[in-house]
């Protein structure tokens, strides 16, 4: 279940996880937040906890829409830099894996990767950059948004793009999607469709007198069983595709031949191709099927060949090392890309236990994101 600490608890806890105070600031900030139930759709309470911290920041110009909240330094700096991270998460487990438990140097639980770890961070920085002392060179733009681990369609960023587009608009963005605290860049873009056969209904009885829908979407799974996906190579950077089966549907009762089946499919894509490009490729491979496409949402190039992205990288990896990756997944960096505005991903957390059951990221990354990105912001 939920916890149950007032608001007042993460305005508190995020002054506390300022830099230069103990660690454990950060890491009972992130438990706090990981604690507030957020699963996709029901934002609300979280994002009112963020809207109260938020609006408790003098510094801050605030302002809300739906469960998307946005808070902005007003000094007039020559550029502008987004920060921005989403406040759902995937379903709980069951039994649910919160609330969150610290185990050795590792805080568990679900969000704890993906991406409220970027959200501490986040909001640490917040109440911290552009109070009296502590201004930084580029005004900053913080971002929190809902409904990014569902359909593109409902997503509060792709929102707020339609609606309040002034309230994106920057010089660059960084969106707090786990990268093991290093620099991934760009995203592969995602298509869901539904691959659909058709028999005839029958009592199970005499199945001979029907068609079994469901026995007719077996070369449905042997082509993606026999599928190899690509690796491709966007300016510098190796994107690895992905394809298959993500749920499968059809029959009517125990005792009836079903006359009716839906495979799922989801594809990622590397970025060189677009949702159209990526539609076309599926329904060459399910020849002779009905494709239905469900939701897609267009990839996004590296983009590190901007200036204030590559400095960005430079000075981030001076202090985590390593050297930049591509991002497998979908993140909105893509919405960033199609408003003209250069985006990375850089948050802690292993993107591979996003989603997982285990999910859990090591507390030592929460200051080194933390400090990074202040150090840059201040630069």
């Amino acid at each position: 279940m939920a916890s149950t600490e007032p608001t007042a608890d993460l305005r508190t806890l995020a002054e506390a996880a300022r830099p230069g105070g103990p660690d454990e600031d950060l890491v009972a900030l992130l438990a706090a937040i990981c604690d507030i139930e957020s699963v996709s759709g029901d934002e609300a309470r979280l994002a009112d906890a963020v809207e109260d911290l938020l609006r408790a920041q003098p510094h801050l110009e605030v302002l809300r829409d739906g469960n998307c909240v946005v808070g902005r330094t007003t000094f007039g700096r020559e550029r502008r830099v987004v920060v921005a991270g989403h406040l759902d998460t995937v379903p709980l487990t069951d039994p649910p894996n919160l609330p969150t438990r610290l185990v050795g140097d590792a805080l568990w639980g679900r969000g704890t990767v993906d991406m409220k770890a970027g959200i501490a961070y986040m909001l640490a920085l917040a109440a911290d950059l552009g109070r009296p002392g502590v201004e930084p060179t580029s005004d900053v733009t913080w971002v929190f948004y809902d409904q990014e681990e569902v359909e593109a369609v409902r997503n509060g960023l792709g929102r707020l793009a339609a609606s309040r587009p002034d309230l994106l608009q920057g010089d660059f963005a960084i969106v707090g999607e786990p990268s093991d605290a290093g620099i991934e860049g760009g995203c592969n873009g995602t298509i869901r469709v539904e691959v659909r056969t058709h028999g005839v209904t029958a009592h199970s009885a005499r199945a001979w007198a029907g068609v079994n829908a469901i026995h007719l979407a077996a070369p449905v799974l042997d082509r993606l069983a026999a599928y190899t996906p690509r690796e491709v190579e966007v300016d510098g950077l190796v994107y690895r595709e992905s394809l298959g089966a993500v749920g499968i549907r059809g029959g009517v009762a125990g005792n009836v031949v079903p006359d009716a089946c839906v495979v799922t499919v989801n594809y990622r894509f590397a970025p060189s191709r677009t949702p159209e490009q990526a539609e076309a490729h599926l329904r060459e491979l399910f020849e002779g099927f009905e494709v239905v496409v469900t939701d897609a949402a267009a990839g996004a190039r590296p983009g590190l060949d901007a200036p204030l992205a590559q400095a960005f990288a430079d000075a981030v990896l001076a202090v985590t090392g390593g050297t930049p990756r591509p991002k497998y997944g979908w993140t909105d960096v893509a919405r960033f890309s199609a408003l003209g505005i250069p985006a990375v991903n850089f948050a802690p957390g292993d993107p591979l236990l996003a989603h997982k059951d285990d999910e859990r990221v090591p507390v030592a990354q929460l200051a080194l994101c933390r400090d990074a990105l202040r150090a840059w912001l201040l630069a």
